[in-house]
Formats: C-alpha cells, sequence, structure tokens
C-alpha cells in the first residue's frame, strides 16, 4: 500500500504532464492515426500499429494521473519540520563504511527518472522519520540491518 502523499512541486510536476500528454501529444498522434488509417490496410501499416498503441499508453497514462491526482495529499513545508525528519526532507546520512547519501523523501510518484529521491514508503525513509542530526537509524530490509547516521537535514520551504 502506497502512501498517498505528495509535495507541492510533484503536483505541479503531475499536473504538467498530464497537461503535456492531453493537450499535446495526444492530439498529435491521433492526426498520425487517422492519416495511417486513412492510407487503406491497417495490418500491415507500421504507423498505424505504432500509434495507435503509443495512443493506449497515453490514456492509460492520463487515467492514471487524473486519479493519482485527484487521491493525493499534498503536504507542505512547516517550519516546526525543522531540525528532525519529515516528508519533504533532504538527508544526508552516513554508515560505519564512510558511505555518504543524500536523498529527498518523497511521495511514490515523484521517485521515478530521480536518482536522488527516495519514497516515504522505504525502509530508510521509514526508519529515518522523525529523527535528528547525529542520530542514528538501523533500517531493517531483506538483506539485513544496516546503520545509518544522519549528517544533515534541510528543507526547501
Amino acid at each position: 500500500m502506497r502512501t498517498p502523499l505528495i509535495t507541492p512541486q510533484g503536483l505541479k510536476d503531475l499536473k504538467a504532464e498530464l497537461d503535456e500528454l492531453w493537450r499535446v501529444e495526444r492530439p498529435e498522434v491521433t492526426k498520425k492515426v487517422s492519416w495511417a488509417a486513412s492510407l487503406g490496410d491497417r495490418s500491415e501499416n507500421a504507423d498505424y500499429q505504432y500509434n495507435k498503441k503509443r495512443l493506449r499508453e497515453i490514456d492509460r497514462r492520463v487515467r492514471y494521473l487524473r486519479k493519482c491526482i485527484e487521491n493525493l495529499k499534498v503536504v507542505e513545508y512547516h517550519p516546526d519540520q525543522e531540525g528532525k525528519v519529515f516528508f519533504g526532507a533532504w538527508v544526508e546520512v552516513e554508515n560505519d563504511e564512510g558511505e555518504v547519501l543524500t536523498f529527498r523523501i518523497v511521495g511514490y510518484d515523484e521517485i521515478f527518472n530521480r536518482k536522488n529521491y527516495i519514497s516515504i514508503d522505504a525502509p530508510m525513509a521509514r526508519a529515518l522519520l522523525k529523527k535528528e542530526v547525529d542520530d542514528e537509524a538501523v533500517v531493517r530490509t531483506e538483506a539485513g540491518k544496516t546503520t545509518w547516521y544522519i549528517n544533515a537535514i534541510r528543507y526547501e520551504p
């Protein structure tokens, strides 16, 4: 089960993607499908086949985004969050081997195509919630337990 939270920027990005798909990409692909269909035999027409498939993908994504946006709760930054790890925080952590990671804790729909974002539902995020700088967090995964130390916490107001 995913936690239906999102940052204001994440919501803005999802709405921009929806707008781009619905107002720009879908009309272009629809024109290509109509043009390819007018050429005759659709069974051997690669343009028709490809663009029809793309149209289904766009429609599927549009349905998902509309439903998703409707159900998400936007979590705004609040000054009371300072000093502790909460949703939307940028966190720098270090383990005993000296490995340092920096990432932002965000909603599930924001993590794609971003190397430095993790979902609020990830074991690392769950272990870090409500911790402060210099606290240690024990992250339990299928691979075992790992201890991480919090070096820094910051927010984008």
